[in-house]
């Protein structure tokens, strides 16, 4: 039996270049539990973007265990620590079951007619004193399908409103608008099999371990076998997916810009494109030629802070492979410039012409499990359909799918991102904010600021969440929603492939799934289509569903040849699947014409410095008519340097054993043990230089506030302190001490977002970093993953019960 914990990836299934990933299946049953107890529902993991297909584990109407479906093009049966031990949140007795409303001044229970009652008699305040634009609803990456459309639709086409935004904006927007930038519409290229197939792998500001440990797994397998492909990380930390690089650039943070305009330089200099491809397939090299010669690597080792020579070695690798996959999440994403320098790389596998073929492709990777979805529904800025707001034919044949006048749909301008909604509730536009499934309080840049406009007694707060998190304790009404598990629905990993799950048992007490909350506001409001039928039409999810593939219909995300049939069985099938591939497709731009036509593209695209967005006569006149756009862009430093007083560059980001703010991981007692507590990453020498050891207790503070954590003394790049985000106050009985002062990262971070894809940038604010008081040598970072302490520093990792993994024959 596998610790899981301790031993995160799990054994080694070692396989080469074009062979087939061997299954292994991981199972974990609570103690206690035998295989013969259990009835087993069909489902995948939403506590990360890969979309594991896995099985729920059910006995007596409760969840008591998962196992990996062999069958799965996703994950071959295996599963993460998070997905082998989250589900146990579900059963947590801190789960919200009743709804809460706020008399005088405290959180009481109450039942659904009166919070329903009381959101909306609000919204209907709102709407007769301010009008749509008082409305404000800001949504999850963890929501399903379902739930997602419904809410667009009563938002969008009912309400009128363009302020509804997901947490997707924190996470991967940059994503979907560096696709839409070169490819002309969202949807990731390739498929997972082409790791099956590359020979080298490009990652930058991805740490594939942590954030995406199946993917890891699949990677590692690779490394370790024969054929081997060769690995140029980007990173500022040390981490395990650096420690198995050809290459590992440990560069400044905020510099991504100048190293990728570097990358592009010597591939070019060197010959190391594809001139035919370019010519054929692309527009805009001509200028990407001028800006690339910027940027020899004497420069870009100047602001990266990294040997010119390491530079060139990278981009010897990425020129001279074969099949190229290069992928990129948060540390780009988050990041200063981050718009700009997701589109380089798309440009670096465009100029090797590595795009549409086995083992060639670009990932801008998601990060949350049904994030594609929130673009797919409109649920966040995208319109429904990945149409394009800006075109007036795109949203008439909307309005007449949802049937309303297309002046109700609120086009006239673009949707409003999350940052700029607190912005108008701060000054008093909005005055209605429904949050479901999201935790702002914890997870937007700035904390004091969002909480005080939270506090804000004009702003009437709804909170739809399975927990009372920090967010749902400033809210005026709390609905109790079902969790994963608990309803039917499907949902959209990173490379396009689309899973069911059905529900395995019920939400505890009055707990509600999302989809029954939305529709009950909608009819409570009486909305209507232009014959009078309710809006949404649809009652149950599979309604929704198929509604949903309708309107998909001739859109790059065609889900016409789905059914809730068709997925319930075997694996996950990948997007489009229609009529001409009726069983889905593994890669898209297998004909190397990509989606950029002006009539057809679901954005004319940016400005990659300022963000001004251009109109249907710029994108006209370019003319890319199917052709790939190499977007290019200059440098600039971070709006926020070190300096004397802040001399160190903040970086935030995830530990392998948490998701988000640990609303689900938090509870689950294995997950939670590995990583107890918040810490702060120090290099070698920084911490020498200030006196501090590992476990010592230090404060790091920024121009907007604080936080108090212990030391671990790790393989970071000097100069750079990281804090992982997911800890705010809520903590379990027995975590505080003398010490609990704030733990929250974003207590520190700054309130700045990228002018194309407008993600708030979490990794360059400048900090001060001080000691408070002698430790007892031991850090709660785990001692497993990234934030490894040096060698013979740090506690043990705590470990987790027994994990059975199968491969074929039986061995465990």
């Amino acid at each position: 039996m596998a610790d899981r914990v301790a031993d995160i990836w799990g054994a080694r299934t070692p396989y080469g270049a074009g062979g087939e990933w061997p299954v292994r299946v991981d199972q974990y049953l609570q103690e206690g539990v035998s295989e013969d107890d259990v009835a087993w529902s069909q489902s995948a993991c939403v506590l990360c973007s890969n979309g594991c297909g896995m099985d729920i584990g059910v006995r007596e109407g409760r969840i008591v265990g998962v196992r990996g479906r062999a069958a799965d093009r996703a994950n071959h049966g295996r599963l993460g620590p998070k997905g082998l031990f989250g589900w146990q949140a579900s059963n947590s007795p801190e789960r919200l079951t009743r709804p809460l409303v706020r008399r005088d001044g405290e959180l009481r229970p109450a039942g659904w007619d009166e919070a329903m009652g009381l959101v909306v008699e609000r919204t209907r305040e709102v709407l007769d004193e301010r009008g749509p634009l008082g409305m404000g609803f800001y949504n999850s990456g963890q929501l399903f399908l379902e739930d997602y459309y419904t809410l667009s639709v009563l938002v969008r086409a009912g309400i009128g409103t363009p302020h509804l935004d997901g947490n997707t904006r924190l996470c991967t927007a940059t994503a979907d608008f560096a696709l839409k930038e070169t490819f002309g519409t969202d949807g990731d290229p390739g498929s997972m099999a082409d790791f099956d197939e590359c020979d080298t792998i490009f990652a930058i500001g991805h740490n594939i371990a942590e954030t995406h440990t199946v993917l890891w797994t699949r990677i590692l397998d690779r490394l370790h076998g024969p054929d081997r492909p060769r690995l140029v990380v980007v990173d500022p930390r040390r981490t395990k997916v650096a420690q198995e690089a050809d290459v590992h650039l440990p560069i400044r943070s905020g510099t991504n810009l100048a190293l990728l305009n570097g990358i592009q330089h010597e591939l070019l200099a060197n010959g190391w494109v594809d001139r035919d491809f370019i010519e054929d397939h692309t527009t805009g090299v001509g200028k990407l030629e001028q800006t690339a010669k910027e940027y020899p690597p004497e420069r870009v080792a100047e602001i990266c802070g990294v040997p010119a020579g390491d530079i060139r070695e990278a981009a010897r690798v990425i020129g001279t492979g074969r099949r190229l996959v290069s992928t990129c999440l948060q540390g780009v994403y988050q990041s200063h410039q981050a718009t700009a320098s997701a589109c380089q790389v798309n440009n670096v596998n465009l100029l090797r012409g590595m795009v549409g073929r086995p083992g060639c492709t670009v990932f801008q990777m998601n990060g949350q499990p049904t994030a594609q979805n929130t673009r797919e529904t409109g649920a966040n800025g995208d319109l429904a359909g990945m149409r394009n707001w800006q075109n007036p034919e795109h949203v008439q044949e909307l309005a007449r799918i949802w049937n309303v006048d297309d002046i109700q749909i609120p086009s006239w301008a673009p949707p409003t991102h999350i940052m700029q909604m607190f912005r108008y509730a701060e000054e008093g536009s909005i005055r209605f904010l429904w949050i479901v499934g999201t935790n702002p309080a914890v997870s937007l840049p700035e904390l004091h600021r969002i909480r005080s406009i939270l506090k804000q007694e004009r702003l009437f707060v709804v909170v739809s969440d399975a927990f009372l998190t920090e967010t749902a304790q400033f809210a005026d009404v709390v609905l109790p929603a079902a969790m994963w598990g608990e309803k039917t629905g499907t949902y959209t990993n990173h490379d396009r492939t689309v899973h069911l799950s059905d529900q395995a048992v019920r939400p505890p007490g009055d707990a509600r799934s999302d989809m029954e909350i939305f529709l009950d506001y909608a009819r409570r409001l009486e909305l209507t289509d232009k014959d009078g039928a309710p809006l949404p039409t649809w009652r149950t999810p599979e309604e929704c569903f198929d509604a949903f593939k309708e309107m998909t219909r001739g859109r790059p995300c065609d889900y016409t040849g789905l059914s809730y049939g068709k997925l319930r069985g075997g694996s996950g099938i990948p997007w489009p699947c229609n009529d001409q591939a009726p069983d889905g497709t593994d890669r898209l731009y297998t004909d190397h014409r990509f989606n950029t036509d002006t009539a057809y593209c679901e954005d004319y695209g940016h400005d990659l410095l300022t963000g001004a967005a251009y109109e249907q006569k710029d994108h006209a006149a370019m003319g890319p008519a199917g052709r790939a756009v190499l977007k290019t862009a200059q440098y600039l430093p971070p709006h926020e340097p070190p300096g004397e007083e802040y001399p160190f560059l903040l970086n935030t980001g995830r530990s392998v054993y948490h998701w988000h703010t640990r609303t689900k991981t938090g509870r689950a007692r294995q997950l939670d043990a590995a990583a107890p507590d918040v810490w702060v990453e120090l290099s070698p020498a920084d911490a020498q230089r200030l006196g501090i050891v590992e476990g010592d207790m230090v404060r790091v503070r920024s121009p907007r506030g604080r936080l108090e954590a212990k030391a671990r003394v790790s393989g970071i790049r000097d100069g750079v302190v990281f804090v992982p985000f997911h800890y705010g106050e809520w903590r379990r009985d027995g975590e505080a001490d003398e010490h609990s002062g704030p733990r929250a990262a974003n207590e520190l971070t700054i309130t700045d977002w990228d002018p194309v894809s407008k993600q708030p940038v979490f990794k360059t604010a400048a900090v001060h970093v001080e000691k408070l008081a002698d430790g007892d040598g031991a850090s709660p970072a785990p001692t497993t993953a990234g934030a490894e302490p040096l060698p013979g520093t740090g506690r043990a990792t705590a470990g987790g019960e027994g994990v059975t993994e199968t491969s074929p024959g039986g061995a465990s």
